[in-house]
């Protein structure tokens, strides 16, 4: 009975001061930047959700789970859905998946991109204000892009997986702040695609489980193949809090 009350009072010694699990979470706006479509990629029409028509703002919302393993590995889970609207008229014909949206109709259009990501982190560098990790994220993408006008619609949609390479830079740079610079990347060798979804954010901590965070988070890349072509460019502007529970 005392082992075994010895080792309950480790475990929680330990986890008081090693907390396992952290809850991030990020919200603020989002501003498309460019937004080229063109589908399908090879005789459809190419045109720009953000500039043949007019993209608009919208609120974002993002959450991350975070599990320490142990202080060197981490897994973390990633739910961040995406929508963004835009509206006007087009001066030419489009041509979107074999139906063609007359010059100056009236459309509103959906970008939807959501994303679920399972990310393996390794802490390769520690010192007293500056820590390193690389990783890998299995990302599964849940994208569409939609047309809708008062006479006609279409949209494409895609589900799929795709592997990316996770790191995060924290700059302690003083007692209570610090620099986050993280993010999940790749490109295809062949040109074909690449997606990048980086952060860099000032960290204030309020309390030994509680941080809040300011910053910009850029979102881009798209694919170039027969079935569908699209590169977009996302910027947001992010508040969060970061729990250790």
């Amino acid at each position: 009975m005392k082992k075994i009350l010895f080792i309950v009072i480790l475990l929680c010694a330990y986890h008081a001061a090693f907390p396992q699990f952290s809850l991030d979470m990020e919200t603020g706006m989002v501003f498309s930047g460019y937004n080229d479509v063109r589908i399908p990629g090879d005789t459809g029409t190419r045109f720009s959700l953000s500039e043949d028509l007019e993209a608009n703002s919208a609120l974002f919302f993002r959450a991350r789970i975070n599990y320490a393993i142990n202080p060197k590995h981490t897994l973390s889970l990633l739910f961040a859905p995406l929508t963004i609207t835009s509206e006007g008229q087009i001066s030419k014909d489009v041509n979107f998946k074999g139906t063609v949206f007359p010059a100056q109709e009236k459309i509103e259009a959906t970008f939807r991109f959501n994303s679920y990501r399972l990310t393996w982190r390794y802490r390769i560098m520690q010192s007293e204000n500056f820590s390193l990790s690389l990783g890998i994220t299995g990302k599964i993408r849940d994208a569409e892009i939609k047309l809708k006008s008062d006479v006609r619609e279409s949209n494409k949609t895609n589900v799929g997986f795709v592997p990316l390479i996770n790191f995060r830079c924290l700059w302690q740079f003083a007692e209570n702040f610090g620099l986050i610079f993280m993010g999940d990347a790749l490109a295809s060798p062949q040109g074909q695609g690449r997606a990048e979804d980086v952060l860099i954010a000032l960290k204030g901590d309020v309390s030994d489980r509680i941080s809040l965070k300011f910053g910009y988070r850029i979102l881009e890349g798209g694919a170039d193949v027969d079935e569908v072509y699209n590169f977009t460019l996302i910027h947001y502007a992010v508040a969060g809090v970061i729990v250790n529970i």
